[in-house]
């Protein structure tokens, strides 16, 4: 009997992972974790705990790609009642922690919203998917039903970045699903024309975040500081970058959140534009690596789940760069792989995981 060599052995377990993506986010992930050396300097034991979210969620990510997507479509409407009804936890009885009602006490604290992220898609996916062949305006209706009750409860917390980045995510599916362009330039004039009334129902804070996006200098030393701040360092990094770890917006605290969402500020200054180049190379590598194995897809619901998680990577990058760039409201979004985090990872891995489940079983269906 031939004994089998180590890698015979690990073979088919490492054989989950898709190539090129896998390459493409360790690529991310690297300059992710150089850039957080940088600005985590000051925050003892911040790295270790970024290389125990990177394992976790590759743990994660490892787990999701060995379930089928046929399986992971039977998880769709538990995974979305589940989040459902901790989100009504959450507003019942939730903890309250700088002046936010966003996490539940489970045995431990988590909070639902991150869950919703995936649920989102998964449940649209599905709810598409049995009625494939037949869908109409009353379809779209229901979905639309089925994005907005998780979306308000999540912005009565409130968190406005992760109920834009749910809502968005549902919106993904329902486009991809056959929305007609009449009906999305219809909706975008009732919003437009709604703004008045939506502007009246934020809340104080959130209204600071737009008027500070207008014009920053208004309040350099409060609210328009954060803004200030980062977009001095990505314009003093110039072409080529001050060099890693001598970022001086970064290491002389001017920065607020450097670790987390103002993380691209200190690449930006660190590496310059050369840098920035590279970065949104990868992701795009990422996007399109990702959307081509959402058009290779067998299924319907495989189809439409992996295309909105191409997009939400694409609004996870794009909403970051564009707030920390001063282009858009702050409203807390981490930068993809690279922002410190561990929910964040652990979503991003899932979805990542869920976009080799659905390659690897196409392999297979087609072997």
């Amino acid at each position: 009997m031939n004994k089998r060599s180590p890698w015979q052995i690990l073979q088919p377990y490492v054989q989950v992972f898709d190539g090129p993506l896998m390459l493409i986010v360790c690529l991310i992930l690297a300059l992710g974790t150089v850039t957080l050396y940088s600005a985590g300097i000051d925050f003892p034991g911040r790295v270790e705990d970024h290389v125990r979210n990177i394992m976790i969620s590759f743990l994660v990510m490892w787990i999701a790609a060995m379930i089928p997507p046929q399986t992971l479509m039977r998880f769709a409407v538990p995974l979305y009642i589940l989040g459902i009804s901790l989100l009504i936890g959450v507003a019942m009885f939730g903890l309250i922690r700088n002046g936010a009602r966003r996490w539940i006490n489970v045995g431990m604290i988590i909070q639902p919203s991150e869950i919703m992220k995936i649920a989102m898609p998964m449940m649209l996916a599905w709810f598409f998917q049995k009625r494939e062949g037949m869908t109409r305006w009353r379809e779209f209706l229901v979905a639309g039903l089925l994005l907005v009750v998780p979306v308000g409860l999540i912005m009565r917390q409130p968190d406005l970045g992760t109920s834009l980045l749910v809502m968005a995510a549902g919106f993904y599916v329902i486009f991809f699903a056959g929305l007609s362009w009449k009906v999305i330039v219809a909706a975008v004039t009732v919003m437009l024309a709604s703004l008045p009334v939506v502007w009246s129902m934020m809340h104080d804070y959130q209204r600071g975040r737009v008027l500070t996006l207008i014009d920053p200098t208004t309040d350099p030393l409060g609210k328009g500081f954060h803004i200030i701040q980062s977009t001095i360092a990505i314009g003093s990094g110039g072409i080529t970058g001050k060099g890693w770890l001598n970022g001086t917006q970064a290491h002389l605290e001017f920065i607020p959140e450097r670790t987390t969402d103002f993380i691209f500020a200190v690449f930006s200054e660190e590496f310059g534009l050369i840098g920035n180049g590279i970065l949104l190379v990868l992701y795009l590598l990422l996007i399109g690596r990702s959307m081509l194995i959402a058009a290779n897809a067998p299924t319907l619901f495989s189809r439409l789940l992996a295309g909105a998680i191409t997009m939400i990577f694409f609004t996870y990058a794009f909403v970051n760069m564009g707030m920390v760039s001063g282009i858009l409201p702050v409203v807390g979004v981490p930068l993809p792989f690279v922002s410190y985090g561990g929910t964040a990872f652990v979503t991003l891995g899932l979805g990542v995981g869920i976009l080799m489940s659905i390659q690897r079983h196409r392999k297979l269906m087609q072997s």
